[in-house]
C-alpha cells in the first residue's frame, strides 16, 4: 500500500472513530419539574439534578468528577408545582416531577377533583421530605381556626399547586370558599411580596422549611405562623389521609420564636412509566450515592431529611407504583424484597 492509500485509510478511520466517539457521546437531556424559585422544590431539584448528571467529557467519578448517570444533564425548571408536574411527566412534557404525594394519589387514581381523569403512567422514584404547610400570617396577627378567615384577603397558592388543592379541601371544612374571602392564586416569593406590601391578610404554602421568600420576610417586615390545634389537625388528616400532624420548630424563621403546629405532607419524586427501567435504575442508584449525599447535606436545610433509610416511608400505602428501575435498584440494596 502506497502512502497515499495509508493515508486514505487513516482520514477514513479517524472520521469512523470520531464519528463512534460522538455517537457514545450524546447526552441525554433530563427535565425535572419543581416549583417556584422562592420555594423548596426548585432548589432541592436543582440539587438532586446536578448528583444525577454526568455531562459527556465529565471527569470520572473517582476523579473527583460527577458521580451522576453517565452521559445525562439533568436540569431544573422551575413550574407550578405538583398538579402541573404531574401531568408533564404524564403527557411526556417531562421526565421527572416533584409532587406533594395526596395530589399524586388522586391524579394517579382518578379521584377527587380529577375524577374520571386517572393519570396511569406515573410512577415513584423515591420518598423525599416533609413538606410543611405554612400558613403566614402578618406580624403580631393571630388567628383561632381557618374560620376566621372569612372576609379576608388570603393566598392559597398558585393555580397547579397541590398546595391549592388541599387549602381549597382544608378550608371548605370551615366554611370558608372562594365566595366569602378574597383569594389570591399566587407563587411563594409573589404571596410573601403582597404580604410586605400590606395587600394580604394570610397566605398558605407547604413547603420544606426554611422557604427562602419568607426568611426574607421574616427579616425585613416581619411576620406570624399560625399553629393549629391537635384538635384541627385531627380534623384535616380525616379530610386529606395524606396531611399528617407535623410541626415547624421556633427559631425557623425570625421573630417566630415558639413551635407551630401545622399538616405536613410527602414531598415525591415521580416518572413516567415510558421511562426506560436502566436509566430510572442508573437515576436511582445516582440519588443514593456518596457524592449526591454530600450535595444534600451542604445545600437547602431540607436536603438532609432526604435520605435511603426514608425513601420508601408511605409508598407502598399510597398506591402509587414504583417505577420498576426504582424498584430494581432498591432491592439490589435490601430496601425491599
Amino acid at each position: 500500500m502506497n502512502l497515499k492509500s495509508k493515508l486514505a485509510v487513516a482520514a477514513v478511520a479517524t472520521v469512523l472513530f470520531s464519528g463512534a466517539i460522538a455517537q457514545a457521546q450524546n447526552p441525554t437531556f433530563f427535565r425535572i419539574g419543581t416549583g417556584s424559585a422562592g420555594g423548596t422544590y426548585f432548589p432541592i431539584g436543582g440539587t438532586i439534578a446536578n448528583g444525577i448528571s454526568s455531562p459527556p467529557g465529565s471527569r470520572p467519578c473517582d476523579e473527583g468528577g460527577q458521580c451522576g448517570v453517565p452521559g445525562l444533564i439533568a436540569i431544573a425548571q422551575s413550574t407550578t408545582a405538583s398538579v402541573s408536574n404531574n401531568a408533564a411527566v404524564q403527557n411526556g412534557e417531562l421526565e421527572m416531577g416533584m409532587a406533594a404525594a395526596d395530589v399524586t394519589r388522586s391524579m394517579y387514581l382518578g379521584e377527587g377533583k380529577f375524577d374520571g381523569k386517572p393519570h396511569e403512567k406515573l410512577r415513584i422514584v423515591a420518598n423525599l421530605y416533609p413538606e410543611d404547610l405554612h400558613l403566614v400570617l402578618p406580624e403580631g396577627k393571630t388567628i383561632k381556626d381557618l374560620s376566621e378567615l372569612e372576609g379576608k384577603r388570603v393566598g392559597i397558592a398558585q393555580a397547579g399547586s397541590g398546595t391549592q388543592v388541599a387549602v381549597l379541601q382544608m378550608l371548605e371544612a370551615w366554611g370558608i370558599n372562594r365566595d366569602n374571602i378574597e383569594e389570591a392564586e399566587l407563587n411563594n416569593s409573589q404571596s410573601a411580596e403582597r404580604m410586605a406590601d400590606g395587600q394580604l391578610d394570610a397566605y398558605f404554602y407547604a413547603a420544606g422549611w426554611p422557604v427562602a421568600a419568607m426568611v426574607q420576610l421574616a427579616s425585613t417586615k416581619g411576620m406570624n405562623l399560625h399553629s393549629f390545634t391537635e384538635e384541627d389537625l385531627q380534623k384535616i388528616n380525616e379530610i386529606i389521609p395524606a396531611y399528617i400532624p407535623s410541626k415547624i420548630p421556633g427559631g425557623v424563621y425570625e421573630g417566630v420564636e415558639n413551635d407551630s403546629l401545622t399538616p405536613a405532607v410527602s414531598a415525591l419524586l415521580v416518572v413516567s412509566a415510558d421511562q426506560p427501567e436502566e436509566l430510572v435504575y442508573g437515576i436511582t442508584k445516582a440519588m443514593w450515592n456518596d457524592n449526591t449525599r454530600k450535595l444534600l447535606d451542604n445545600g437547602h436545610a431540607k436536603g438532609k431529611q432526604i435520605t435511603l433509610e426514608t425513601a420508601l416511608d408511605g409508598v407502598e400505602a399510597l398506591g402509587v407504583p414504583l417505577h420498576p428501575g426504582a424498584e430494581k435498584f432498591y432491592k439490589e440494596v435490601g430496601a425491599i424484597q
